[in-house]
């Protein structure tokens, strides 16, 4: 998806949409569940939020196979498509799209272990080898 397709996604709608990119095909009652146990919200608040969702179109809705009535979501913006979607957007409004200041803005105040230094190294040679977890929601 183009990073310009992405529609605005608020802070309440993330919470929904990372249930969905950990549990791709989630039945709504299981994000209603994870989301009651971790947010405290209200059923109903979930299902206005997972429906707001599919009209944005940041995640889709079909029927569970044999059934009339379960409805499984799933996202249609991937996290990765997210992340830099919001990434760039960032970059763009606070440091003109340039990379060298908004490292140097964000070390100023840290000072890296050997880790996150390696870490950091292995992001600039191309191996960062992150790969998201995905698993089916049962």
């Amino acid at each position: 998806m183009n990073l310009n397709q992405i529609p605005p996604i608020t802070d309440a709608e993330l919470e929904i949409m990372r249930v969905l990119w950990a549990n791709p095909n989630c039945p709504s009652s299981e994000v209603v569940k994870q989301l009651t146990e971790r947010m405290g919200w209200s059923p109903n608040t979930t299902r206005t939020l997972l429906n707001r969702l599919v009209q944005k179109k940041a995640a889709g809705a079909k029927l569970e196979e044999g059934s009339k009535r379960t409805q499984l979501f799933f996202s249609i913006i991937s996290e990765q498509e997210y992340l830099r979607s919001e990434t760039t957007s960032f970059m763009k409004k606070l440091y003109g799209g340039a990379l060298k200041p908004m490292l140097a803005h964000f070390l100023e105040d840290k000072t890296l272990n050997p880790q996150e230094i390696e870490d950091l190294k292995a992001l600039f040679d191309g191996n960062s080898g992150y790969e998201p977890e995905m698993r089916d929601c049962k």
